[in-house]
């Protein structure tokens, strides 16, 4: 401290000034102390200085960030404010906007699924037209401007609910189609969800992240369909070639070669060597090769454990992992492997285990009107 002392003295030290005056001298002596006391009051005054300076300038910066904000949120007031008067002087526009957009959504859902019927079976899903009618009748008395509104609202929930029976029908159409080849629908609903996922997305048609029990409905339905044709595809209910007709059946035979009772695990279709022999049903190309008693064969897995088989081919035309729709050709007609003329072998498996084809190919007439009736719909599909 004393040094820190000596060190301030030494920077004032004592100066002494003379002065003439009329033939006079005076020494005006001025101490060190004196002179550190005038350093420090200056050293004060510039100090107060710079602090007023500095709170003038941090207030008229907070008063500028205030300023500003004020003119933002008058701002979005008057956005807002413009926005409503712009929605209440012009409410019939806004209704016939919505009205063209409804058409749009309607035009665009049939040209997709197909046209919808007008006699739709009633029982699957509630009809509200009658309670949105009495809610168009009250929203007109009590606000008028409102009437194009809940007009339009009233056409969107009647459509959803037509979309929703048109969705359940086709559904059952499918069911039927699936139930008369002895397959569980269930089962194949539940394998055309295999191999799915993604993050969770979840849809709302509310402003409070709710959704309306109409719309939930309408996505469970569409759902459905959607899995059912889906799995419907995959029955095999295509003819596996072009031929005039079959020349052994499923079940017990007497043995070609033996002449012994034997069990025969498909149907035998004749035909010239060469000829197309096409997948029954849309699916993954499971095999390729030589089986003991088959020849060459060609084996199309279809999911849930259903699988078709193609025997006795002359040519192959299917690699293991492809995938192939029905009707797409996969090989040729042959005489290899335990055979005793050219002709396609035919199997229908369910878990490895045999079953008669012929009540899929029987099928086919319900199927194709199925899927006539779904075309534009499943080029969406898979």
């Amino acid at each position: 401290m004393a040094a820190a002392i000596s060190q301030v003295r030494a920077w004032f030290p004592e100066r002494e000034f003379f002065m003439r005056s009329q033939g006079h001298v005076r020494f005006i002596r001025v101490s060190s102390r004196l002179q550190m006391g005038v350093a420090g009051g200056i050293a004060a005054a510039v100090l107060v200085w710079l602090g007023a300076m500095g709170v003038t300038l941090v207030s008229q910066f907070t008063a500028a960030r205030e300023h500003a904000e004020l003119l933002e949120r008058e701002a979005a007031v008057a956005t807002a404010e413009s926005r409503v008067a712009k929605y209440r002087d012009g409410l019939e526009g806004v209704a016939d906007d919505l009205a063209r957009r409804q058409d749009f959504i309607e035009k665009a859902i049939e040209g997709t699924i197909g046209e919808m019927p007008k006699d739709l079976p009633q029982g699957t899903v509630s009809d509200s037209s009658a309670e949105t009618a009495k809610t168009v009748q009250k929203i007109s008395a009590v606000l008028p401007e409102a009437k194009r509104l809940a007009e339009v609202e009233a056409r969107q929930l009647a459509f959803i609910e037509r979309l929703t029976r048109f969705a359940d029908a086709r559904a059952t159409q499918a069911e039927t189609a699936i139930r008369r080849v002895g397959l569980n629908p269930a089962m194949l609903r539940a394998s055309a969800r295999e191999a799915q996922g993604g993050p969770l997305i979840r849809l709302f048609t509310g402003a409070d992240e709710s959704v309306d029990p109409r719309f939930a409905r309408l996505g469970a339905s569409l759902e459905r369909m959607a899995a059912l044709e889906k799995g419907l595809r995959r029955i095999p209910s295509t003819l596996p070639a072009s031929l005039e007709y079959i020349s052994s059946g499923f079940g017990y035979r007497s043995d070609p070669f033996t002449g012994g009772a034997a069990f025969h695990a498909g149907l035998d279709f004749r035909g010239p060597i060469g000829a197309p022999i096409y997948a029954a049903a849309a699916g993954t190309v499971s095999f390729v090769g030589v089986k003991q008693g088959y020849g060459n064969v060609v084996e199309v897995s279809h999911g849930n454990g259903l699988m078709t088989r193609y025997a006795h081919m002359s040519r192959t035309g299917a690699q293991v992992g492809q995938k192939v729709d029905a009707g797409a050709v996969i090989g040729q007609i042959g005489n290899t492997g335990r055979s005793t003329g050219p002709h396609l072998h035919f199997e229908v498996r369910i878990n490895d285990r045999p079953v008669n084809p012929r009540p899929f190919l029987e099928a086919n007439r319900h199927v194709q009107e199925i899927r006539a009736g779904s075309a534009q719909h499943d080029q969406h599909g898979e």
